[in-house]
């Protein structure tokens, strides 16, 4: 298991434009640094916001090391906390969803509001204080209908982010829309390799037949640089779009760990669907065309999503080792949108349920590689590999800052 030190090595003495070392995608120790480095001081996505929509509507998730409760208040807020009781420390909350007008730890019934606050504290005693024993607050923002934690003390700033999602994800509407289908899976790699074969479409022709039908693999689709550079046929997408008042411009993050961009499907398709049309028969929110494209958007570590006319399909990367990471999609459609009128379930998730298991299958066949003593890292095609690139970019420049020794450290 690597130590800090040797982490930093690795990760400082990477060849450019390579992948990474058999050690970065593999060690134990790595995964550890990488939970204690990104996952618990990122912002991180955790749920659409109308997946607890009504008061007691809760979620949770497991970060590493941390279980984490969400929930809408009577107050409509969405909190999070840290799912553990302030007792004995049993987790509050063990399914993966639900609904309470309180929460109550099944062990001694501790019991606390769904702000946190504890309100029943049996045969504790006339000196105890239930002020000082509510639930711990983990940081929560909900992002236009997405929601994000982080797990730090302190958060990084997520204001610029907030503001340019507000103004992209509007028409869209996630405020009035619904979960219809929810899939998890676990793919037996490293998050890093996850996110890396989310990060190109290199692979795409060779894996992903049903995508394929409606979603380009042609890398200058995605190859953009900035509002004005974009192949001619995302200009033009662009153009048609803001007309209708759909932002659509490409913008990012100063060192990519986030874009917002629309893109248009191939052959005017209307949706990811097998027979390209639109599969659900009501737009989201303010759409003003079956043929808007997506909104293609990532997030750094975890999480990429598309936006369409008729509906939303959002994604959550967290991992569980050094080789396995949680995948879970949300499709999402307007609430009133009625199942066996306005949509099927087969034809709103069968591409994608398609493609993830194909991802899945690629992950998985790349780690076992990885795992072999004779991986090498190869290098990355700038012509296909580029968002690939850019976050492995990031992931080392982030890790590098923190994992560096300050000059106070250095001197002793």
């Amino acid at each position: 298991m690597l130590n800090t030190a040797e982490i930093l090595n690795q990760i400082t003495n990477r060849r450019k434009d390579h992948a990474l070392t058999r050690d970065l995608y593999c060690d134990e120790g790595v995964f550890q640094a990488d939970l204690e480095q990104i996952w618990y001081k990122e912002w991180i996505y955790a749920i659409p916001a109308c997946e607890i929509p009504k008061t007691g509507n809760y979620a949770t998730l497991q970060v590493g090391s941390y279980p984490v409760l969400i929930v809408r208040g009577g107050d409509g807020k969405i909190r999070a906390f840290h799912n553990v009781c302030r007792h004995r420390g049993q987790r509050i909350c063990s399914k993966p969803n639900g609904s309470t007008a309180k929460l109550v730890c099944p062990y001694h019934q501790w019991t606390y509001e769904l702000d946190g606050k504890l309100v029943y504290a049996r045969d504790m005693g006339d000196d105890f204080d239930a002020s000082k024993f509510g639930l711990k607050p983990v940081h929560c923002v909900d992002l236009s209908g997405m929601v994000f934690i982080c797990l730090a003390q302190v958060p990084p700033a997520i204001a610029d982010l907030a503001s340019k999602l507000a103004t992209y994800l509007a028409p869209s509407g996630l405020a009035d829309a619904k979960v219809a289908f929810s899939s998890s899976i676990i793919e037996k790699g490293n998050w890093k390799l996850v996110i890396e074969n989310n990060r190109e479409c290199y692979h795409c022709g060779g894996s992903h037949p049903s995508l394929c039908r409606t979603y380009s693999d042609n890398p200058r689709m995605t190859a953009m640089e900035g509002p004005d550079s974009a192949s001619p046929e995302i200009l033009e997408h662009w153009n048609r779009c803001e007309a209708a008042g759909l932002p659509s411009r490409f913008i990012n993050h100063p060192r990519m760990q986030w874009r917002l961009a629309r893109i248009p499907l191939l052959n005017n398709a209307e949706s990811y669907t097998l027979s390209t049309k639109a599969a659900v028969s009501k737009r989201m929110g303010q759409m003003p065309f079956n043929d808007a494209g997506s909104l293609l958007f990532f997030h750094y570590p975890n999480t990429w999503n598309h936006f369409l006319a008729d509906h939303s399909i959002v994604f959550r990367v967290l991992p569980l080792s050094p080789t396995e990471t949680l995948v879970t999609t949300n499709w999402l459609v307007h609430k009133d949108a009625v199942e066996g009128q306005d949509y099927d379930i087969e034809t709103l998730t069968r591409v994608w349920l398609n493609t993830n298991d194909e991802d899945r299958q690629v992950v998985e066949e790349n780690q076992r590689g990885i795992l072999s003593p004779a991986y090498e890292p190869g290098p990355y095609s700038m012509i296909q590999e580029e968002g690939v690139v850019q976050f492995i970019d990031w992931y080392c420049d982030t890790m590098a800052e923190r994992l560096s020794p300050t000059p106070a450290m250095a001197a002793e």
